[in-house]
C-alpha cells in the first residue's frame, strides 16, 4: 500500500443525510427511536475517476449513504460515539478505495429536558500504514512466522499488504542462543499505536511466545519498527523502534519493502541507514 500524500485526499461530501434509528441510553429512545442527521467527509483520491470519467475509480457517494443508513437502522448502540466509532469503522471495512473518513453524527431531539438545536461527535478515522519486523529462533520458525503473519492479517482491523523474504540472522543482544529468522510486514491497519501493539502481542501468545529474558529466545517476535510518520514515545511502546538503524536484521527486509520511506526523527531513508550501517561494519 502505497502512503497517500496529503495533496492526493481528495474529498467527497455527504451533507446532512437524515436517518432513523434506535440509538440512546433511555429505554424509551431504543423502543421508539429518532431521527439522527449524519454529515461525511470521504477522504479518497479522485483524479483518476475524473480524468477517465469512471465511478469505478472513487467511492460511489450514493452506496455510501444507503450503507450508512441500513446501518444504523439494524444497529442499536447506547452512545452516538459509539454509533460514529461503530460506523466509520463499517464504511472503511466495507469501501477498499476510501482512505479516511471525518463522521459527525448529530442527535437533533437530545433528551436533556433543555432547549438545544442538536447534540452531535464527530471523528476522523482511517488506515494507517506500519511496518512489522518479525522474527523467530525458536522451533519451526517458518511455520511460526506464517502463523503470526496469517493470524494477523485475520483479524478485522488489520492487512496484511506485503511481506519481505526471510533472513537468517545472528542473535542481538544475547548471543548465546540459535540463529532468528526475520522478516518485515508492510500492514494497513485501523488500529491506534497502542491498539496495535495489544493485538501483536495477542498474536505472539498464540504462538506460545513467553517473554522470560530480555533479547532472549522466542517462537513469534513482533514489533512495530515504523507507524505512518509517527513519533511515540510511551513507557510501553517507542515508535521509531529503538535503535533500528543498527539492526540490519531490521533494515534489510525493510529495505526490500520501503527503502525511501524516511525516518521522522533523522530524516534518512532506510536504505542510507542500511549502507551506514554496512559501512561500519
Amino acid at each position: 500500500m502505497k502512503k497517500m500524500r496529503e495533496w492526493e485526499l481528495d474529498r467527497i461530501n455527504i451533507r446532512n443525510l437524515e436517518v432513523f434509528g434506535r440509538h440512546g441510553v433511555f429505554p424509551e429512545e431504543n423502543r421508539l427511536g429518532q431521527k439522527f442527521i449524519i454529515n461525511a467527509m470521504l477522504y479518497v483520491p479522485v483524479r483518476e475517476a475524473g480524468l477517465k470519467d469512471d465511478l469505478t475509480k472513487s467511492v460511489h457517494y450514493g452506496e455510501v449513504s444507503h450503507f450508512m443508513t441500513n446501518y444504523m437502522t439494524e444497529h442499536t448502540f447506547g452512545l452516538i460515539e459509539a454509533v460514529a466509532e461503530q460506523l466509520a469503522k463499517a464504511v472503511l471495512l466495507r469501501f477498499p478505495l476510501l482512505q479516511q473518513i471525518t463522521l459527525e453524527i448529530s442527535k437533533p431531539w437530545a433528551p436533556i429536558g433543555l432547549p438545544l438545536e442538536a447534540v452531535s461527535v464527530e471523528i476522523t478515522r482511517g488506515w494507517h500504514l506500519a511496518y512489522i519486523a518479525v522474527g523467530s529462533n525458536l522451533g519451526d520458525k517458518e511455520a511460526y512466522i506464517r502463523q503470526g503473519i496469517e493470524t494477523l492479517n485475520g483479524k478485522e482491523d488489520c492487512v496484511v499488504e506485503r511481506v519481505s523474504e526471510l533472513i537468517v540472522t545472528k542473535p542481538y543482544g544475547v548471543e548465546e542462543q540459535p540463529d532468528f529468522l526475520n522478516g518485515m510486514i508492510e500492514l494497513r491497519t485501523l488500529l491506534f499505536p497502542q491498539e496495535l501493539l495489544d493485538v501483536l502481542h495477542q498474536v505472539e501468545q498464540e504462538a506460545d511466545r513467553e517473554r522470560n529474558i530480555r533479547w532472549g529466545p522466542r517462537t513469534l517476535d513482533l514489533d512495530i519498527i515504523f507507524y505512518d510518520d509517527c513519533v511515540v514515545d510511551e513507557e510501553r511502546l517507542q515508535i521509531p523502534h529503538l535503535d533500528m538503524e543498527n539492526r540490519e536484521f531490521v533494515l534489510k527486509p525493510l529495505a526490500e519493502l520501503a527503502p525511501y520511506l524516511r525516518h521522522p526523527l533523522n530524516g534518512k531513508t532506510v536504505r542510507r541507514m542500511l549502507e551506514e550501517l554496512s559501512v561500519r561494519g
